[in-house]
């Protein structure tokens, strides 16, 4: 078949279509459908593989079944790739060795194709002390800059973006440092961010309260309860991250708490899960199901979509049982539980079709009818495949009373009683960003259309984007149809049309049908007030959504869509402020371990409104080896201190620098490098503790010293800048390497 539109096409040759590097392949998408459809129909008895691979073609043609990106990428390939879209890890172990084990397990996949989500509450605070090396631990953000560098280097291997879900805890005592951190530029980006928030927390933001910052049983500090959510609500207002997720809900309406326990969520957070929990994504198409659009009497086909959602079923249960799973620990996992997680794309566009405007009561009623046939054919289809093929390995009658299946109607409820199920989850709501576009530009999962006509930024191979317009699926039907622009009256709205309210009441109406979570973004206009922002949150929470995500307008994130191209407006001009006369501070001195002369580290404050300030660092030795290096590094860190804000992060960042050829001891403390250390001393300044040795005057700086001076990183041989090695010698007066033969006169 031909697509919609070009975009749809090139989604498809770029993305899904199977080309082997002998050649062959998909030479359409029709041939792209028929390669799933047979590798799906595989794990049937061979009675019924040739029936069910028909009913299935059937299912995908002309996009009414959507399954997930890497079910259409991978299936029937026999590439060494997972069918399955999202991962959650297992638990972070606090120690060294545990936690670069879980970016292995991370990292491999990634490589697979799997998105991941991970918990980093496990992980104890920043400063406190780790008994064995003597050191004070750098906490999970530092960590966290470990799994985001290891994403890095997996996406510049590959043509898939890794994505991966970092969440802490509400009550963790970085949480502060945790919902601020991509405030910092280019900190992050392969992470999403969602904070875990408990229902003691929310109970004490109602009364005012306070709320403890607590690890491992041990309180580390106290705050106000509704400071600690101002500040969660000013960094999604300003930079539409971190998202939340209420966590108590999560795991008091999942199916399968008699056996787990919730830890995270999927990249998107539509899927919330346990240790190395999986699931697999697929969507029903509403606009492909909806009769004579636009007429009177259009109406969604809803034995259609009941059939549909029965061979849904049936096929992913049956991609569990061909997928290839990165890790052991996955695949016992799914095969435990087999986690389904079907939803819908679309909707905006179905409610069009029949004449329902988003967010208004027609379109919540028909939401909840649609969703409500759906939840009920795939519990149905789930209990006969139970007794066809048995039910999930740690199935158990109790189930019976979770709160998805009380609400469910006797037939159903009597059928699972026969016979139990097949999958202990069944449902949820997925974004379908290239989904939707390669069926032609339908709207995405349960969001509003975001935009009739628009501009959308692909990005490119080289990490450069280019622009594509892209016109929605209902408005190209309804052009087909009546060849005029549509008028005021009918139901077109988009996502500029919404208030946050109308966004809460279609999650909402959703969330009460759906076994796991859902993907949405409650859209505000850049103008919201902050109050009236903030507001959102708690009345989702109010309404029973069990997460949230909010985007405004901003300029931290940009945009990956627009309504209209814009120019790009000027780079500011970076003006630092100049420097007082005079101005006080304090000089601090390191004693390397090792070296024949100190280090002195002098940092000068200025005062402002709102207290002092760091504007400049020197540091100085009598040591001259290192004079370029330090020079440079002093004025590039009072270049920063001058600019202002939150300063603390170069702190951070000097004190993760390790030195190859050993660090050393400093005060009982282990110290990595002598940047470690220099960064430790900021990090003093900055909190107001007093040094570790006494502020002493910086001895005066000579030109005397010469190159032959002793080296302040100890004894150790230099570094050799050609191939890296630690055999430089000082020959002829020259640097030269015994390994690859470099000679600094040469």
């Amino acid at each position: 078949m031909a697509f919609d539109n070009p975009f749809a096409g090139e989604i498809w040759s770029s993305k899904y279509r199977f080309t082997p590097p002998q050649g062959g392949g998909d030479a359409s998408v029709a041939e792209t459908w028929a390669r799933v459809a047979k590798a799906i129909a595989k794990a049937e008895a061979p009675k019924l593989r040739k029936g069910f691979e028909a009913e299935v073609l059937d299912a995908l043609t002309d996009f009414k079944v959507l399954p997930a990106g890497r079910i259409l990428a991978g299936a029937g390939t026999a590439r060494a790739v997972t069918l399955f879209n999202c991962f959650v890890m297992g638990v972070t172990p606090d120690d060294l060795g545990g936690i670069f084990d879980h970016v292995r397990e991370a990292a491999v996949t990634l490589q697979q194709g799997g998105g991941v989500g991970m918990d980093f509450s496990s992980i104890r605070p920043n400063g406190a002390r780790v008994e064995g090396v003597g050191a004070d631990a750098s906490g999970p953000l530092s960590f966290m800059d470990v799994w985001d560098a290891m994403c890095r280097t997996i996406l510049s291997a590959g043509q898939r973006r890794g994505a991966m879900m970092g969440c802490l805890r509400i009550d963790h005592p970085d949480i502060e440092a945790f919902i601020d951190a991509k405030r910092a530029a280019g900190r992050f980006r392969n992470f999403n961010l969602s904070v875990l928030v408990t229902d003691p927390f929310m109970t004490a933001l109602e009364a005012d309260c306070d709320w403890p910052l607590s690890f491992g049983g041990q309180v580390h500090r106290t705050v106000r309860a509704a400071d600690l959510w101002a500040k969660l609500m000013r960094a999604t207002y300003d930079a539409a991250e971190p998202g939340v997720i209420f966590i108590d809900r999560v795991n008091a309406a999942n199916n399968l708490a008699y056996c787990e326990e919730i830890l995270a969520s999927n990249p998107c957070g539509e899927q919330m899960l346990p240790p190395y929990g999986a699931c697999l994504l697929g969507s029903l198409n509403l606009a492909r199901l909806v009769d004579s659009p636009f007429e009177p009497g259009a109406a969604l086909d809803e034995g259609k979509l009941g059939s549909l959602t029965r061979t849904t079923v049936r096929m992913l249960d049956n991609v569990i049982d061909i997928s290839r799973f990165p890790l052991e620990a996955q695949a016992i996992e799914a095969r435990a539980k087999r986690r389904l997680g079907i939803g819908v794309t679309g909707l905006a566009d179905a409610l069009v079709f029949c004449g329902a405007r988003y967010g208004d009561d027609q379109a919540v009623a028909l939401t909840q009818r649609w969703l409500g046939v759906i939840k009920r054919e795939a519990y149905r289809a789930s209990a006969r495949l139970a007794a066809e093929k048995g039910p999930f390995e740690l199935y158990d009658p109790q189930i019976l009373e979770r709160p998805n299946l009380t609400s469910l109607d006797e037939e159903t409820r009597a059928l699972i009683a026969a016979h139990g199920l097949r999958n202990g989850c069944l449902t949820s709501i997925a974004p379908t960003g290239t989904t939707s576009l390669l069926a032609g530009n339908v709207s995405s999962g349960i969001e509003p259309i975001f935009a009739y006509a628009y501009t959308r930024k692909v990005r490119q191979p080289d990490g450069s984007s280019r622009e594509e317009q892209v016109e929605d699926y209902a408005l190209a039907v309804w052009k087909r149809l009546r060849g005029e622009t549509p008028p005021p009256e009918a139901a077109f709205v988009s996502a500029q049309d919404l208030t946050p309210a109308d966004h809460l009441r279609m999650q909402a109406a959703a969330q009460a049908l759906v076994d796991s979570s859902i993907s949405k973004t409650v859209n505000c206009p850049e103008t919201i007030a902050f109050d009236d922002f903030a507001d959102i949150y708690r009345q989702g929470y109010r309404l029973g959504c069990k997460g949230l995500t909010t985007y405004r307008p901003n300029a931290i994130t940009g945009s990956v869509l627009s309504v209209a191209p814009t120019p790009e407006p000027p780079a500011p001009e970076l003006t630092l402020p100049s420097r007082p006369d005079a101005l006080g501070g304090a000089t601090y001195k390191i004693k390397w371990p090792d070296s024949a002369h100190a280090v002195y580290v002098t940092i000068n404050d200025v005062e402002a409104q709102d207290g002092r300030h760091p504007f400049e660092i020197f540091v100085n030795s009598k040591n001259m080896e290192h004079y370029a290096w330090t020079l440079g590094l002093t004025r590039m860190i009072s270049a920063v201190f001058r600019r202002g804000g939150d300063v603390s992060f170069v702190a951070e960042e000097l004190k993760a620098v390790f030195d190859p050829r050993g660090g050393g001891w400093i005060d009982g403390r282990y110290t990595p490098s002598l940047l470690a250390a220099i960064g430790g001393v900021i990090e003093r300044h900055l909190s107001g503790r007093p040094s570790r040795e006494p502020a002493v005057a910086a001895p005066p700086q000579t030109g005397a010293q010469t190159a032959t001076s002793t080296n302040p990183f100890a004894a150790a041989k230099a570094c050799c800048p050609r191939c890296g090695g630690f055999e430089m010698v000082r020959k002829e007066g020259c640097d030269t390497c015994f390994d690859c033969g470099y000679s600094k006169c040469g």
